[in-house]
C-alpha cells in the first residue's frame, strides 16, 4: 500500500493526471458549446459546393421584410432530421418565423381530422394569420430524369409557401370552360391545385355569362375544344390579345377531326397551326416504355433557365405545331422560340385505327416536329402579347398512365411535366416574388443501427482520448529517462 502511494506521488503521474483532466476539460467544454449552439439555433457552417445546407440568399431577400408572424409546424418529422434542422435555418433570417414541431399526433385529434392524417403521417404546415398552405412530404423532392437524380424541393416549397401567404395581390388566371373536349376541373385538377397553392387566383371562365374576358385577367388558359368559338368568344379573345393578354394553350386539338375556322384566327395571330394527327416516335430512347405515341423530349425555355436540372417533358399523343413562313410571321409582329421537339425519326400518323407501332406507308414522313413553344407577337411599341403552346392536353392531366401492372402515374407527373407547365405560367403571370431553388444531393445517406451508433461514437470520441493520453503518459516517461 505505502509503494502504491508512492507511485500515486510521482511527478510523471501528477502530470498525467494533469493532463488527463486538461483532455476532459477540453471534451466538457465541446459537448457544452454542441448544446448551447442547438439551444440558440447558431447557423451552421456550409462548405458543401452548392451550399445543399444553407439558405439562399434569395430566400434571405424576399423573407427579410416579412410584416406578420409566420409558423412553420412540423407534424411528425422528427425522423427527418434534415427537414427539421433545415426548417430551424427559417427562425435564424426573421424573428416573424417561428417553428413549431409536434412530434406525437395520437393526442392530436384536432388535426388528424382537420389535415386527414393517420399517426404515422408526416406534413409540414405553414401558418400566417387566418391563412395557411400544406406542404406534403412528395412536394420536397423532384426527378432530374437526366442525370438520374432526385432533386430537393424543401427551400423551394417552404420558401414559397410563405411568400404566398404573405402577397395581397395574386395573379389571376382563367381557364376557358364551356366547349372544352375534356372537363377541365377534373382534368387539370393537380395544374389548378398546383397554381392555388403558389399564390394564383385561379377561375373558370364562361363567356356566354360573362361576354368578356375579365380586364384582371393576367393569363387565360385555353385546352381543346370539342366545338368551335362562337364569333362573340372569339372576338373578345381577339380584343384581349391586341391589349397584350397572355394565353398558355394546353390543346390536344390534333385529335379533334372538325373545322374550327373562329379558333383557327386565334392561333392565326401567332401565325402558327396544329394539324389533325399523332406525333409518333421511333426512337425507343425518346419513348415511355417502348410505347411511341408517349414521346420524351428535352425541354428548355429562356425564362427556364433559373431551373437547376434539365426538363424533360412526356408528350402523350401530341400534335405537330406548325408556324408560318418568316415572311408571314414578321409581317405580324410574331418571333417564337421553341420549347421542345421530338426524335428525327418521328412521324405524324393520322390513320388512328392503325394497330401498328411502327411506320407504314399511309403515315407521314419523318421529321422533327415542335410540339411546345414560346411566342410573342408585338401589337404596338408599348404592348405585347404572348403566348405559350404544348400540343397535348392529355400531357398537363390527371389522366392515370398504366406503368405496370399494379402501378399507375397521371400524365402530369411524367418526367417534369408539371415543372415546365408551371414554369410557363409563372413567366405569363409575372410571378418574380417566387423562387426556384433546387438542390442535388450526390452523397448516399448511410444509416446504421443503435448498437452501431454506440460503437461509433466511442470511436469517434473515446478512442482518440485514450492515444492522447498514452502518448502523454509516455513521452513523461521517456523524459525522466533522460
Amino acid at each position: 500500500m505505502k509503494k502504491f502511494l508512492e507511485i500515486i506521488k510521482s511527478k510523471w503521474l501528477i502530470r498525467g493526471t494533469t493532463t488527463l483532466l486538461l483532455i476532459l476539460i477540453i471534451i466538457a467544454l465541446y459537448i457544452g458549446i454542441n448544446i448551447i449552439s442547438n439551444e440558440l439555433n447558431i447557423a451552421d457552417l456550409d462548405f458543401t459546393e452548392k451550399k445543399l445546407y444553407s439558405l439562399s440568399d434569395e430566400t434571405k431577400s424576399k423573407l427579410k421584410n416579412l410584416e406578420q408572424d409566420v409558423i412553420i409546424q412540423l407534424i411528425n418529422t422528427s425522423d427527418y432530421t434534415y427537414l427539421t434542422d433545415y426548417a430551424k435555418k427559417y427562425e435564424t433570417i426573421s424573428d416573424k418565423i417561428k417553428v413549431e414541431e409536434i412530434t406525437d399526433l395520437s393526442s392530436r385529434v384536432d388535426l388528424k381530422t382537420e389535415y386527414n392524417l393517420e399517426d404515422t403521417d408526416m406534413l409540414i404546415v405553414i401558418k400566417e394569420g387566418d391563412q395557411e398552405q400544406v406542404i406534403h412530404e412528395y412536394d420536397l423532392y423532384t426527378y432530374d430524369y437526366s442525370s438520374g437524380k432526385q432533386i430537393d424541393l424543401t427551400e423551394e416549397a417552404i420558401t414559397n409557401a410563405i411568400v404566398g401567404l404573405s402577397i395581397t395581390d395574386k395573379p389571376k388566371v382563367y381557364i376557358f370552360s364551356g366547349k372544352t373536349l375534356y372537363n377541365p376541373e377534373q382534368s387539370l385538377y393537380s395544374i389548378v391545385n398546383s397554381l392555388t397553392q403558389e399564390a394564383n387566383d385561379v377561375e373558370y371562365l364562361d363567356m356566354l355569362s360573362t361576354g368578356e374576358v375579365p380586364e384582371d385577367c393576367d393569363c387565360l388558359i385555353i385546352t381543346t375544344l370539342s366545338q368551335d368559338l362562337n364569333e362573340l368568344e372569339r372576338d373578345k379573345i381577339l380584343e384581349y390579345i391586341r391589349r397584350g393578354g397572355k394565353i398558355m394553350l394546353l390543346t390536344s386539338q390534333n385529335i379533334v377531326e372538325e373545322e374550327m375556322p373562329n379558333l383557327k384566327q386565334i392561333f392565326n395571330e401567332y401565325g402558327l397551326n396544329i394539324n389533325y394527327g399523332v406525333i409518333f416516335e421511333q426512337d425507343t430512347s425518346k419513348m415511355l416504355q417502348n410505347a411511341p405515341e408517349f414521346a420524351i423530349t428535352d425541354a428548355y425555355a429562356s425564362f427556364m433557365q433559373d431551373i437547376d436540372m434539365s426538363l424533360k417533358m412526356c408528350f402523350v399523343d401530341a400534335g405537330r405545331i406548325e408556324f408560318a413562313d418568316d415572311e408571314k410571321l414578321e409581317e405580324l409582329g410574331v418571333t417564337y422560340e421553341t420549347i421542345a421537339k421530338t426524335g428525327e425519326t418521328s412521324f405524324i400518323r393520322t390513320n388512328f385505327e392503325s394497330q401498328s407501332y411502327t411506320k407504314t406507308d399511309e403515315d407521314g414522313d419523318e421529321g422533327e416536329f415542335i410540339v411546345g413553344a414560346y411566342v410573342t407577337k408585338k401589337i404596338s411599341d408599348d404592348i405585347t402579347s404572348e403566348l405559350i403552346i404544348y400540343s397535348s392536353e392529355v400531357s398537363a392531366s390527371n389522366m392515370q398512365i398504366p406503368i405496370s401492372s399494379e402501378y399507375y402515374l397521371y400524365a402530369i407527373d411524367l418526367h417534369n411535366n408539371e415543372d415546365a407547365i408551371l414554369n410557363s405560367i409563372s413567366h405569363l403571370t409575372e410571378r418574380t416574388d417566387t423562387i426556384t431553388i433546387r438542390k442535388d444531393d450526390d452523397s448516399e445517406v448511410y444509416t446504421v443501427s443503435e448498437q452501431e451508433d454506440i460503437i461509433i461514437r466511442i470511436i469517434i470520441f473515446a478512442v482518440p482520448v485514450i492515444i492522447i493520453f498514452i502518448g502523454v503518459i509516455v513521452a513523461i516517461i521517456r523524459k525522466r529517462r533522460k
